[in-house]
């Protein structure tokens, strides 16, 4: 796979011959286009030329907290240092151990004192679940994903070199989860754990929120319980913003193919 780095216009239509990419700029380490999507297929058609652009698409959606004062928080808000770019050219988000991670994130609280919102679980973090049996190719469920959600709302498009989609946050020093960790490179560890083990690849990135599609989700509510774990550990603000228990949590993840987590 080549990797498209330079940040010229040319060298992105060169690693999507044939492809009708609309106005757009370098911002970063991310090229991105001026106006939301106008064909929602277009996402679908660089999904598909990632093998040989080494470009992962993200949809990026509007965000009115921005929009509303003609910010934009791609420039207009800072970035952590990129992680997988280290001089000394060792690919920090290799050292990631993504159990250690999350348990480390684990939180042995519940919301609300007394709810025993965690079980079966206790204080400590139950540990990753089993890996899925992949049926369905997941950057093929990622282009379909990509391209019904651009259906649906207004997305600008970012093109971003990576080896893999789940790179993009370490790539581009991802500010989003800055009020639970700054730990970019451990933030794409678990990414990675999941493409491994779900199929789970990064489609929407937002200013404080991703969107992964799922081409492996679990299949059976014991399984699902431990992915809420992980999911809980991963980003205990969006769990909070759920009603019920973990147990409940995990009953909306069985043949789910869409995560959501939010860091707002």
């Amino acid at each position: 796979m080549t990797t498209a780095a330079s940040p010229e216009d040319s060298l992105v239509a060169e690693a999507l011959p044939g492809t009708d990419l609309p106005p757009g700029r370098w911002t970063r380490r991310m090229w991105v286009s001026d106006a939301p999507l106008a064909d929602p297929g277009l996402y679908r058609t660089c999904v598909a030329g990632f093998d040989r652009s080494g470009l992962w698409p993200v949809l990026i959606p509007q965000d009115a907290r921005f929009t509303v004062a003609g910010e934009d928080w791609l420039t207009d808000r800072g970035a952590l240092t990129p992680a997988a770019h280290r001089a000394d050219g060792i690919d920090s988000i290799d050292g990631t151990d993504a159990a250690a991670t999350l348990a480390r994130w684990w939180d042995p609280f519940c919301c609300t004192a007394g709810t025993g919102c965690l079980r079966p679980f206790t204080a400590g973090f139950p540990g990753l679940a089993k890996k899925s049996a992949l049926r369905v190719d997941p950057f093929a469920e990622a282009g379909n994903t990509g391209s019904i959600l651009a259906r649906r709302g207004p997305y600008r498009l970012g093109l971003v070199p990576v080896e893999r989609p789940a790179d993009v946050p370490a790539v581009l020093g991802w500010t989003g989860m800055i009020k639970s960790t700054d730990e970019v490179a451990a933030l794409s560890g678990v990414l990675r754990s999941w493409e491994d083990r779900f199929g789970a690849t990064l489609v929407v990135l937002g200013f404080d929120e991703l969107e992964l599609s799922v081409a492996a989700p679990p299949r059976t509510s014991n399984r699902a319980l431990v992915v809420a774990a992980e999911h809980r550990a991963f980003s205990v603000r969006s769990f909070s913003g759920q009603p019920g228990t973990l147990r409940e949590y995990a009953s909306g993840l069985v043949h789910r193919r869409h995560w959501r987590f939010s860091w707002d």
